[in-house]
């Protein structure tokens, strides 16, 4: 199992941190379209590492398009040497048109025709045939020799997707390379929701899962001291209790019978009570779906949860620093 870290950090710093980062062994680090732009993150990341894989986890796919995202996969990939993974997930409709003033409609069968559309653009380019892409959502008929790239010698970029649904985590496993596990998840979910629907994307396209990656990001509350520990469990039980609020998570609350929370979590923030939603979430609660303790506690805590059944994991953690993370990685590398 892979070991991976965020790249959650301001632009100018990316790069030294990502070079750290791989200086104590990360396998991967991903960049969050989050308050900056994370194809700008990964840049500066490649251009100061020389092992580590980058990746997008995630890229809002929907606020670009299948052209648009083939450039930028098909550039990132020369810039890292052949190290990038472009993530894309949907985001959900109010962000995709009210934020970014896009169209919203058939998210799953949107997501599965734009991986489509980019592949059949790399295609174009690896290969000098026309490009010829027309489906219901995205129509790709022209490319010129001088916009056209020369084929990538590292081959092109793998693809992977995020989804909490059943639907869009199929179409995750039938065109994707991977697929991000949300950080709101737990044991059970995984296994009735996201493993069981990648068996079925896997099946559909005739794919073996030895050939696809599950990559997941676990809610951890850590720190190097008890004061760092009980500041990570606060920050965990807001984060919980803000990913309850979301309409889309539903699933994974009804796995345990707490859906009843949802409807609760969303007039909170509704009414702007953000103070209050931590509130919500009780010890049950947080130790299902985050993994709380000592770095080495949780250790074990996040290999005993996803050994043999994801192939990358990162600790999602409360203000990461160096230190903390590099004690993380060298505890799950042991516990494995």
């Amino acid at each position: 199992m892979k070991i991976d870290s965020s790249l959650m950090f301001d632009p100018v710093m990316v790069g030294a941190m990502a070079a750290r980062l791989e200086e104590a062994g990360f396998d991967g680090a991903y960049t969050f379209e989050g308050k900056s732009d994370p194809f700008i993150s990964v840049a500066a990341a490649a251009m100061h590492t020389h092992r580590m894989e980058l990746m997008t986890s995630i890229a809002v796919a929907f606020a670009r398009n299948p052209m648009s995202l083939a450039y930028l996969g098909n550039d990132l990939q020369n810039l890292s040497g052949g190290r990038f993974i472009l993530g894309l997930g949907a985001q959900v409709k109010a962000h995709i048109e009210r934020r970014f003033s896009m169209p919203w409609s058939k998210p799953a069968s949107r997501m599965r025709e734009m991986v489509l559309a980019i592949r059949t653009i790399w295609d174009c380019w690896q290969t000098g045939e026309r490009l010829k892409f027309e489906g219901e959502f995205y129509r790709h008929t022209l490319m010129s020799p001088v916009f056209s790239p020369p084929p990538n010698e590292h081959g092109v970029p793998k693809i992977f997707i995020a989804g909490v649904g059943p639907v869009m985590t199929e179409v995750a496993a039938e065109v994707g390379d991977g697929y991000f596990v949300h950080p709101f998840n737990t044991q059970q979910s995984m296994d009735e929701l996201s493993l069981a629907a990648i068996g079925r994307g896997l099946d559909r396209a005739g794919k073996s899962r030895e050939d696809y990656s599950v990559a997941v990001q676990a809610i951890t509350a850590t720190g190097l001291d008890d004061a760092g520990i009980e500041a990570a469990i606060a920050s965990a039980r807001n984060q919980i209790a803000f990913y309850a609020s979301t309409p889309a998570y539903l699933p994974v609350l009804a796995c345990h019978g707490w859906e009843a929370l949802q409807p609760e979590a969303l007039q909170m923030t509704r009414e702007g009570r953000w103070a209050e939603l931590a509130d919500l979430v009780d010890d049950d609660m947080l130790n299902t779906f985050a993994v709380v303790g000592t770095p080495k506690d949780v250790a074990a805590k996040l290999v005993a949860r996803y050994a043999g059944k994801a192939d990358r994991i990162s600790p999602v953690v409360y203000q990461p620093d160096l230190e903390l993370l590099t004690t993380l990685r060298e505890e799950i590398s042991a516990a494995l």
